[in-house]
């Protein structure tokens, strides 16, 4: 499977804009899949809710996961996909905002791949989407979902 579909995880839709947009400029993803909150990406994931009918053996290239999510915070989104056997190997970098060490520590002891704080800057926040989505989206190999 050729496909790079990215799992953007954003509260926030002025970060969600900047961060497609940069991704897209680029043409780093063939899909972008939003969502607003920690349990619509659960859903997503585990294709539950509105996403019953997805075909939840293709998952994600990378999930951009924030962590300060309405409903359910991103640490659990992040402690769920690492419980579930099927999920377990997808990268999920947190993209937040936070920068309290707790946060840091517990998102690497949940199994996060990576941990970036979102830059406040425009242009800074744009390149740093469109390198995350380099890295992850064209030169990192997953485990999965390969022909």
């Amino acid at each position: 499977m050729n496909r790079k579909v990215l799992l953007l995880v954003e509260d926030n839709p002025d970060d969600e804009m900047l961060t497609i947009r940069a991704l897209k400029k680029h043409n780093l993803a063939n899909e972008i899949v939003v969502a607003r909150d920690g349990q619509e990406a659960l859903d997503y994931l585990f294709g539950e809710g509105e996403y019953e009918a997805r075909d939840e053996e293709e998952l994600p290239q990378v999930i951009l996961l924030d962590l300060k999510l309405p409903k359910v915070d991103g640490l659990q989104v992040l402690e769920r996909i690492r419980a579930n056997p099927r999920t377990r190997a997808v990268p999920v970098v947190v993209l937040t905002s936070s920068n309290e060490e707790q946060d840091i520590i517990r998102s690497y002891d949940l199994g996060a791949n990576s941990y970036v704080r979102k830059p406040v800057d425009f242009e800074q926040f744009v390149e740093a989407a469109r390198q995350l989505g380099l890295y992850w989206l064209v030169l990192n190999e997953v485990p999965y979902g390969r022909e």
